[in-house]
């Protein structure tokens, strides 16, 4: 669980890096779960755009993607979502 200081911290390491994936309007599917957990795994710490087209709110998606990942939803900024994920084996970020 994320404390807000580990949130603050976690926002302001995000704020200069770009969304890495975009949701459209297909479902998700185990492909893209898995292209999400690749970059969780690669960064801890993405960013994913959803576009206006997907029929379902933000905050479902975040909480479908974390559920099925084990991720943590840092922030959810307008059509952008935060997410966090500690690597086991090789820690980038030290909360």
């Amino acid at each position: 669980m994320l404390t807000p200081k580990n949130k603050a911290l976690l926002l302001k390491l995000a704020n200069h890096t770009e969304p890495s994936l975009t949701i459209g309007k297909g479902d998700l599917d185990s492909t893209l779960l898995s292209a999400i957990n690749n970059a969780l795994t690669a960064h801890e710490l993405i960013k994913i755009r959803v576009l206006t087209s997907q029929g379902e709110e933000r905050s479902e998606i975040a909480d479908k993607i974390n559920l099925a990942l084990g991720s943590e939803t840092v922030k959810i900024l307008g059509r952008i979502l935060i997410l966090y994920k500690k690597n086991e084996r090789r820690p980038r970020i030290t909360l």
